[in-house]
């Protein structure tokens, strides 16, 4: 599903050159629950970005579902990942001014441009997948931190993505609400075959993968596979 041959991606410091991630080569297939770990500064997010299509490598290839992802312009570019990817952030990232139920429906509007009957069908459904059936009326400052994090899993979830990247989803929750939603996720990705792969340190999201990269100074170095 996700393939990337000799990524490097490079930063201008002035007139120096910060080559953060180095000759990345690494496959990921379809349903995978993985992790990419790694100190601070080790370039987790960084790849997180290149291979969710937030940003282009400074050269090599990225290749998912077969289409070079590098070759892509802008336009081209958001229209695949609004149709293969959905994102989970840390800050949850909801819209204050939209309810629960018009945050999730936000990406279906903008991205898919669904009928309402279709939106409304897919929004009660990953709701009550979700369990925020009795919040879909509530704004954002209304809910607690794992209540957020539950919708912002719906929104991502809510275009029927091919994968979920997650960057430090359990960052600021405690940690009974951070086990609730890596349950949740991982049920997600049972049913629907959905690839997740998550940037993170938190050690409860390491003990339920399936496969754990360890990334150091921009370059991998482990890639196990949990045996189950």
């Amino acid at each position: 599903m996700i393939e990337n041959k000799q990524v490097n991606k490079i930063y201008k410091m002035g007139e120096i050159d910060l080559r953060v991630i180095k000759d990345l080569n690494l496959r990921i297939d379809h349903g995978e629950f993985v992790a990419i770990v790694g100190p601070s500064g080790s370039g987790k997010s960084t790849v997180l970005n290149l291979i969710g299509c937030l940003d282009k490598p400074s050269d090599g290839k990225i290749l998912i579902e077969g289409v070079d992802v590098t070759q892509l312009n802008t336009t081209d570019l958001a229209n695949f990942r609004g149709k293969n990817i959905g994102f989970i952030f840390q800050s949850f990232n909801l819209i204050p001014v939209l309810n629960v139920y018009e945050n999730i429906e936000y990406p279906l509007i903008m991205i898919q441009n669904l009928p309402k009957e279709q939106r409304h069908e897919r929004i009660m459904q990953l709701l009550k997948e979700v369990d925020m059936l009795e919040q879909k009326d509530k704004f954002p400052d209304q809910l607690s931190g794992g209540q957020r994090q539950r919708v912002a899993i719906a929104r991502a979830l809510v275009t029927k993505p091919k994968i979920v990247f997650a960057d430090e989803p359990t960052a600021n929750l405690d940690t009974k609400t951070s086990n609730q939603i890596i349950t949740l996720m991982r049920n997600i990705q049972k049913e629907f075959n959905t690839t997740f792969i998550f940037a993170t340190h938190d050690e409860k999201i390491v003990t339920a993968v399936d496969r754990i990269i360890t990334l150091v100074d921009g370059v991998i170095t482990s890639d196990k596979r949990i045996q189950s």
